[in-house]
């Protein structure tokens, strides 16, 4: 594995324990907002649609404001070629590829090490 693909996979894990604070939160305003009724049926899947509205709104403000997240920031890592519409590609692609590991199997046989959901999106991860 490239000092690369390492330092992004480090930078994925901390993103992801930043999403988990996003996610606390994000559900805690849904419960409130909700009366606290049980999460189940239609509201199980408004619950999912939310926080999943959440993460988008957090990756696509971070991507176009400056190409990078707090975690992105940190381990000093930047995407370029952004757009609006290449950044929700980007956001739908890895929220199906990333946890499937589809996507990071990919950046070990890339000729570039980039992830799935950025050759798919036409985006690209530079160090910084």
């Amino acid at each position: 594995m490239t000092p690369g693909i390492a330092r992004r996979l480090v930078s994925m894990l901390y993103e992801a324990l930043l999403l988990l604070a996003v996610a606390f939160f994000a559900g805690l305003a849904f419960r409130l907002a909700s009366g606290a009724a049980p999460l189940e049926g239609w509201l199980l899947h408004a619950h999912q649609a939310f926080l999943a509205a959440v993460f988008a709104a957090y990756f696509l403000w971070c991507w176009l404001r400056g190409g990078q997240t707090l975690a992105m920031k940190t381990w000093r890592v930047r995407l370029v070629g952004v757009t609006p519409g290449r950044a929700l590609l980007r956001f739908l692609c890895a929220l199906v590829l990333v946890p499937t590991g589809v996507s990071l199997a990919w950046a070990l046989v890339d000729r570039d090490r980039q992830f799935l959901h950025d050759r798919l999106a036409g985006t690209r991860l530079v160090g910084a």
